[in-house]
Order: C-alpha cells, then structure tokens, then sequence
C-alpha cells in the first residue's frame, strides 16, 4: 500500500485482520483457521462494493506468506513478502482481474503456472476479482484443481454476484458473505479518518456522507475525499453545503410536496418540485426518494430512530409520523405502484422533466376519489357513471387497468365521447328503461338477479359479498379478495336501471353477514353430520365399509 497516497480510500485501506470494520466475525474465523494451520484450499468473498472483498483477500495472502506469521502480521514496517503483496508485484501471488480474462485459456495457463512449486513464498495464491465473469467452460477447467490442488496452491475469489457462480464451484470454497458496514460503526470510523486529515465537516454532514455510501467503506472515503477537496480550510462544511456537493437534496423538499400533494395544491406541488428539479436533481433520483417517503410514511410506526439509522432526523421524522395520521394506507399503495410504473416510463420519454411534473399532476387527480372519509365506509353512487365527470372516470381506469395501457386509453375516450354527448342535452333526463321496481330487502335483490338474467352479479352477491345493512336506496356490506373489480359499477348501474332510483353502495370495515354460499355450506355439514347418526347410514357403512358421504343435494322444499 502507497502510504504517500492521495487518494483516501486507499491510503487508509486496512493492513491486518484487525483494522478491518464491520467483519469481525469473517476476519476471526479466516485468522484462526491460518493460526490452527486449517486455511481452505478457496476461500470466496462476496458481497456489495467497498466491503473489503479484495482487501480481505490480499490479507489473507499476506497471513498465509508473512515471514514472522499471522500471529505477528506485519502492520507497519513490512517484511519482504508483505511489502511485494501490498504492491500487487509478488512473484507467488497472483492478482487476476476476470472482467479481462475470462477465457477458457486464460484459466489453462493459470492451472499450468500452478504446477510448479512456490518461488520465495510458502504458498503459492490465485487472487481472482469479480470470479463471476468467467465463461462456462473456464469453471469446468478450474473444477478439478479447485477440489484437490497442490499443499502449496490456495485460490481467493471476491465477487458482487454470487448467483451466476456455478454451485459446483461454490461447494469447493469456503464461502464468506461480508455484509454492509453498519452505520454507526462507518460513522466513527469517517470521523477519525477526518480528524487524521484536519478536515473541518460538521457530524450531519458525515451522516449524509454515511447514508449515500450505503454500507461501503470506499464509497464513504470517496465522499469524504470530495468533500474535503471542495472546502477551503477556514470554514467547516455543514448540511447544506454537503448536499449541494453530494448532488443531494433535503428532504425536507419531499415531505412539504408531500403535504400540499395530499391537500389537492396543485400550484404549491409544482413549485416544490421545480425548486428540486433547479438544484440538479435528476428525475430518477427524484422517484427513488419519492418511494423512500413514501415507504417512511406507510411504516413510521415501526420505524425508531436511533445510531443506526441516519435515513431521517428528529424534526422529519416528526413531520412524516404527522401526515400518516391523516392519510389512508389505500393512497399510499396507490402511489407506490404508480411510481414504480413511471419510472419505467422514465427511458421512453424524451423531456423527463415535463414527464415528472404530469406525474405529479396525475397523482393530485388520482387521489381525489380513494381518500377515506371520516366514517368507516367509502360510498359509491350511481351518479358517477349518468353524469360528466371524465375526471373521475379516468381515475378509476387509472387504478384498475394498468397493465394494459391501450385499452385504458380505448376505454377514456369512449366514457368521454358519451359524457359529452349526454353533456349536450341537457334538458333531457335519462329515463329508467323498465317500469319501476321496488327492492325491499338482499334476497329480493339476489331474485331480481335471477330474473333478469345477471347470473354474475347474482354469483358475486351470494358467494365473494358479506351484507352489513339493507336500508332505502343504500345497501352497505363488506367483501372478500374474490370480488371482481367491476362489481360496483355493475351493480349501481343495474339498479337505477331496474329501479329508476339512485342507489349507494358503501364498502365497510364491518365483517357483516355471512354469505348465502357460507351458509348454504354451513347447513350442509349439520345435515351431514344429522345424517351419519341415523341407523340407515350406520347400515349402509356395514355393508361398504369404504363409503363416505361427501355431499348432499338441497331441494327447494328441503
């Protein structure tokens, strides 16, 4: 290692086992394994970026050939083996980049090399960086060596995608997964490399540095590394400043749109986001903190601050815990799938900008309809499909047909066309087309079903609709997952239809009745049950010992 290194992420890249952080338990384990004289014939380190996959490796290289033995690793003044492995020049310990050789022939004459014994070392190793990248047929020539090489031959491999390794290659290895490095722990350990540098950064705006890196050690130096070449020695960095550096806006931005988004301003959303867009933010970053705000507001209250956790401070969090109160779990879904579904229409748009602020405006229409009132039922009435409301139309085509965006549009256009039409004939009010019939109660409902020939609507209300209360024009029930998604408006429309009366529909949070198939099924089984305790049941079981009696058939007259 250059010591005289510039670059941070290398000038303080760990020595020994013991200057590694956040992977005690992989260091201890590799460490005791070499002091037994136990060490694998491979190790295999993964892991995300800047975890210490290929420091560990050279280590261990280093534990393996240390001249006063791992016991006594050289930490400052190298011995000759230590200092050639720390520059990448050994003669016995080779580095081999995959990415570059990832050849059936580049893996023959390292098998080749490996034939012959070490040159000044004890061992003789094979360090191979993101392993991965290596063909098939590269694994299937390195399989036999990998299982029984040579007493002098160890193989390392480090690689961010341990999926494409072949199994037959991982069982051959002893495998260390080194996890992100925890945040309190990355924290301290910026805080002494800033100290050792006499750079001036206040704590938030290392927690900010902490929180970008995501877990890994380099990317952290780099930040620092950054942060320090932009200061200029006399003032210390703050918050504010680091962000504008890191490319990284407050939150604080988000949670205000957030706040005017759920009270339907329109003109304040679009503020907040130009205000966002101006600082450099890019769309895609945009999103991925939308759904991050998203998700803090669906879970904050199982969400605690403590030194863990740098994602929010005291004040945001307090701000997010306040609006989850006033907003349903509902919305919030809503707003997650249609993120996640405009950030895959990010790459077909050309003006990304303007995509983002019609998303916005989108979400602000969306929402109007699927809020919760303040009582424990969403009303829905058949006013909504007879009168000109596009709007809430192409709401409600929005949520329930994602998938297929062309129908979507199909569906709009034709729902427009007749709202505009019924629009221009005002004076004229639309007539029930059949004489007037009264529903007194759900099974007359069910009935009339029946006899108009409406065998879905009938099968919905029996079987997938738990009835909570029946009154005049209003009928209130609950529902399983079953339940189509158009019920609701078939529903309404048949009855102003077959009525001439507007009927609301309204969705509670009430179990309600059982269904008419639950108890059709729940009568069974006691008649079943009545009939397996009569004497002529007992008789028929004498005479076919196997027989069992599965199911009756209920007539009218029982």
């Amino acid at each position: 290692m250059n010591n005289n290194s510039k670059v941070l992420a290398l000038k303080y890249r760990p020595k020994t086992f013991k200057d590694l952080i956040g992977q005690e338990v992989v260091a201890d384990v590799i460490y005791n394994s070499i002091l037994n004289n136990r060490s694998a014939n491979a190790y295999l380190f993964t892991g995300i970026r800047g975890v210490g996959k290929t420091t560990i490796a050279r280590i261990v290289a280093k534990s393996l050939n240390c001249l006063n033995g791992v016991d006594k690793l050289c930490s400052e003044k190298f011995c000759e083996n230590c200092e050639a492995i720390s520059n990448s020049n050994h003669i016995d310990v080779l580095e081999m980049d995959a990415a570059s050789k990832t050849g059936v022939d580049d893996v023959r004459d390292l098998i080749e090399f490996s034939r012959y014994g070490p040159t000044s070392a004890r061992y003789k190793i094979f360090i191979i960086d993101e392993v991965h990248m290596l063909s098939k047929q590269a694994f299937n020539a390195l399989l036999k060596t990998l299982e029984e090489p040579p007493e002098y031959l160890k193989f390392i491999f480090a690689t961010t995608e341990i999926k494409k390794i072949p199994v037959t290659v991982i069982s051959r290895c002893q495998r260390f997964d080194l996890s992100r490095i925890d945040s309190s722990n990355l924290l301290n350990f910026i805080k002494e490399v800033k100290d050792k540098e006499k750079g001036k950064i206040k704590d938030e705006a290392l927690k900010l540095i902490v929180k970008i890196s995501e877990g890994s050690v380099r990317d952290a130096l780099s930040l620092l590394d950054r942060a320090l070449l932009s200061n200029n020695e006399k003032t210390e960095i703050n918050l504010k400043e680091a962000q504008k550096i890191f490319g990284f806006f407050d939150k604080s931005y988000l949670i205000n749109l957030f706040k005017f988004l759920f009270k339907g301003d329109e003109k304040e959303v679009i503020n907040i986001y130009r205000s966002i867009y101006n600082q450099g933010v890019e769309p895609k970053v945009f999103l991925n903190d939308f759904l991050e705000i998203l998700y803090f507001i669906k879970n904050i209250s199982s969400i605690k601050l403590d030194g863990q956790n740098f994602t929010l401070n005291d004040e945001e969090f307090r701000e997010i815990e306040l609006i989850s109160k006033e907003v349903s779990s509902e919305i919030l879904l809503l707003f997650w799938q249609f993120t996640i579904k405009t950030l895959s229409e990010l790459d077909i748009v050309s003006n990304q900008n303007l995509s983002m602020e019609m998303f916005l405006i989108r979400l602000l229409y969306l929402k109007e309809d699927r809020i919760l009132d303040d009582e424990d039922t969403v009303e829905h009435s058949s006013e909504k499909y007879s009168n000109n409301n596009i709007r809430k139309t192409e709401q409600i085509n929005l949520s329930k047909n994602e998938d297929n965006l062309e129908m979507k549009n199909k569906t709009i256009s034709q729902i427009k066309n007749f709202s505009q039409e019924e629009s221009s004939r005002p004076e004229k009010k639309i007539e029930p087309r059949v004489t007037k019939i009264e529903i007194k109660n759900f099974e007359e409902l069910i009935k009339l079903c029946n006899e108009k020939k409406e065998l879905k609507l009938k099968y919905e209300l029996e079987t997938n609709v738990n009835l909570v209360s029946f009154t005049d024009q209003r009928i209130e029930i609950s529902f399983n997952e079953n339940l189509d998604k158009d019920f609701l408006k078939e529903l309404t429309f048949k009855l102003y239809e077959w009525t001439g009366q507007r009927w609301i529909i309204a969705l509670s949070k009430k179990i309600g009745q059982l269904s008419k198939k639950q108890n059709i099924k729940i009568e069974k089984s006691k008649i079943i049950e009545d009939i397996k305790n009569q004497d002529d049941y007992k008789k028929i079981l004498e005479l076919f010992p196997d027989a069992e009696l599965v199911d009756i058939k209920l007539k009218d007259d029982k």
